[in-house]
């Protein structure tokens, strides 16, 4: 998948646990377990916001772009 979550590597460099990030954002740690591991189809734009904000970070530091091999 070219689009890569890198959501726990700014958790570890924050020390904000999962939970504690799902509390504040106010969704399910189920969702934001989907969320980490890539499994997600989708994130909405206020999620992202949320995450972003409590964070202290920009949407560019947890997620990246890697062009699949063709």
């Amino acid at each position: 998948m070219p689009i890569v979550v890198t959501l726990d590597v700014m958790l570890a460099k924050r020390k904000v646990t999962s939970k504690e990030l799902a509390e504040a954002v106010g969704i399910t740690s189920q969702n934001l377990s989907i969320l980490k591991t890539g499994k997600a189809k989708a994130m909405r734009f206020s999620t992202l916001e949320a995450i972003c904000k409590h964070l202290a970070c920009q949407p560019g530091d947890i997620l990246e772009y890697r062009p699949s091999e063709e």
